[in-house]
């Protein structure tokens, strides 16, 4: 008996951590949507860059929550949503580092014992031309302290860069980095965390300076990787369907719509929809998970 009590003890301990990115505990795909959206009330001179940071989220995701509040003077005593609640991308199987571009975000699904749990955590991504490229890889390299090979696309950009820039305040790799089996990518930290939540490098992904030390020492090397585009997301809590929609990928209504008639129809979901909350989820774009049920 107190064997049991003390393993459940630990496991509670585990899936609240107090650290930035908490694990969540979860049951494949029984546990859909995970996390919890909260509100915050805006303290003087916060900005919501500043408190996309303090809950771990990226600039774009708190931007679309709160379409109402000026990003940058959201005002004092103002109420912001924070948008910590997520519904899992649909992948085969919940297994090593999956990153949803159209959320600019990753989750690691791992295990401690008979365990399952997640991690996930704010990313950049590449520009327009710079595109971070999806598909199936894994992490090839693990480097702490890198140094920055500045690539010759870079240099052409900006010649007064050196060949390489040793690590230091002034690396965009930040603390550390991992090389993927796609040679030119890299998951890594950065000295300019206001890109992380935004389309800012090269094609890399970066994480916040606070939680790329987290993921590294999680990750072993040869962790599958999976990057893909899922701009529209269906999950369960009990029986009621939500839905969870982003418009970073830039497609029209119509199309997010028929995106998310199919992911609805593949998951058996569709009879059990009322469409004017459809609609409106489409229309609002918050990338929070909103129920959709009828």
């Amino acid at each position: 008996m107190k064997k049991s009590v003390i393993i459940l003890a630990l496991l509670l301990l585990i899936c609240h951590g107090a650290d930035a990115a908490p694990q969540v505990c979860y049951r494949d795909n029984s546990d859909s949507v995970i996390g919890s959206a909260i509100t915050y009330t805006l303290k003087a001179g916060e900005s919501l860059i500043e408190v996309a940071r303090k809950f771990d989220l990226g600039y774009n995701e708190i931007a679309a929550a709160n379409p109402g509040l000026d990003p940058f003077v959201p005002g004092e005593g103002n109420t912001a949503a924070i948008p910590t609640s997520w519904i899992l991308p649909d992948v085969r199987t919940h297994e090593g580092i999956v990153i949803n571009l159209s959320e600019l975000r990753l989750y690691f699904f791992y295990r401690i014992g008979p365990a399952k749990f997640i991690r996930t955590f704010p990313i950049g991504i590449g520009t327009e031309g710079n595109d971070t490229p999806t598909g199936q890889f894994a992490v090839i390299e693990k480097i702490v302290q890198p140094s920055w090979h500045v690539p010759e696309s870079i240099k052409e950009e900006k010649p007064y860069l050196p060949d390489v820039v040793p690590p230091g305040p002034e690396n965009p790799l930040g603390s550390h980095a991992m090389r993927l089996s796609l040679p030119t990518i890299l998951i890594h930290g950065t000295n300019k965390p206001w890109g992380v939540g935004r389309r800012v490098s090269h094609g890399c992904i970066r994480l916040y300076p606070e939680d790329i030390p987290v993921l590294f020492k999680a990750v072993s090397k040869g962790v599958k990787v999976t990057i893909l585009a899922q701009p529209v997301k269906a999950g369960l809590i009990g029986e009621n369907v939500y839905l969870e929609v982003h418009g970073e990928d830039g497609k029209s209504d119509s199309e997010l719509f028929s995106d998310a008639a199919a992911v609805l129809a593949k998951k058996r979901l569709l009879g059990r929809v009322d469409t004017k909350r459809l609609h409106r989820a489409i229309e609002e774009k918050t990338g929070i998970p909103v129920e959709i049920s009828e």
